[in-house]
């Protein structure tokens, strides 16, 4: 476990990477008595430093989703980070890729709540009753640590869950006119096909993931609040992107496509 001046030092270089779009070596290896606890108590710093700078949170994110990225890093759980008021990407918007330092995209539910939601104890049928409506997005994930050979999760989540920034497809679906366990999606860059998938991926239903993040953050006493956004975790590969890409994420059952383009 580290001190928390040590904490304190790694989360000042985690928020200047953010503001200058520069990357630090492996957490893990310059400190290898870095824990969970550790990598979240530092990520709360760098959310911190937003929030000092005058930013909002606004959401959160889940990642890890799956098993086989679980085992990649070395996790027996997903991960999360909070995001922030301008994490949050127009639809059909240019984005600069100099404004990031290795971007992927993926594509993901978002769910966004009607209620208050807050753990422990949180089921299926609570987050069912306190989400408003779901949304089509696409996940900008980028690495401020930078992603090297033994990279695990605790380098990951002390860089605010390699969180680059969300798009919102514009058209709401509510979870009772859809089956959310059976979304078809695919990811398609410059129109060519390079990913597809199901939504059931998602720990088997994105309810499920997002159940499990309301009680996570139940130990934090962390609630989610009406209005807050919660992307849900892939269910495709994320691959990299480059100035010029055109990215669209395209979804079945009503949800259409999202666009987003990289200058």
């Amino acid at each position: 476990m580290l001190n928390q001046e040590t904490r304190a030092a790694i989360a000042q270089q985690i928020f200047t990477g953010f503001q200058e779009t520069k990357q630090l070596p492996l957490l893990s290896k310059a400190h290898p008595e870095i824990d969970m606890e550790d990598a979240y108590r530092i990520q709360e710093l760098v959310v911190d430093h937003f929030k000092a700078d005058g930013r909002k949170v606004k959401g959160y994110k889940i990642g890890l989703t799956s098993k086989v990225m679980q085992e990649m890093v070395g996790s027996s759980e997903p991960d999360y980070s909070a995001m922030l008021d301008h994490m949050f990407i127009a639809e059909e918007a240019h984005v600069r890729r100099q404004d990031y330092c290795d971007p992927l995209v993926e594509i993901e539910i978002a769910f966004v709540m009607k209620e208050r939601l807050q753990g422990p104890g949180v089921n299926a049928a609570d987050v069912i009753r306190a989400t408003d409506f779901v949304l089509p997005a696409i996940e900008v994930v980028d690495f401020r640590v930078a992603r090297a050979p033994g990279m695990n999760v605790r380098d990951t989540v002390a860089d605010l869950a390699a969180v680059g920034g969300v798009v919102l497809g514009g058209n709401p679906v509510r979870l009772d006119d859809i089956d959310i366990r059976n979304i078809g999606g695919q990811l398609l860059i410059n129109g060519e096909l390079r990913e597809s998938g199901k939504s059931s991926a998602v720990l088997g239903n994105p309810v499920t993931a997002i159940a499990w993040l309301a009680n996570k953050l139940s130990e934090f006493g962390v609630a989610f609040e009406p209005g807050d956004v919660v992307i849900s975790g892939s269910f495709v590969r994320a691959l990299p992107v480059q100035a010029g890409d055109q990215v669209t994420a395209r979804f079945d059952n009503g949800f259409g496509d999202v666009n987003l383009y990289i200058d």
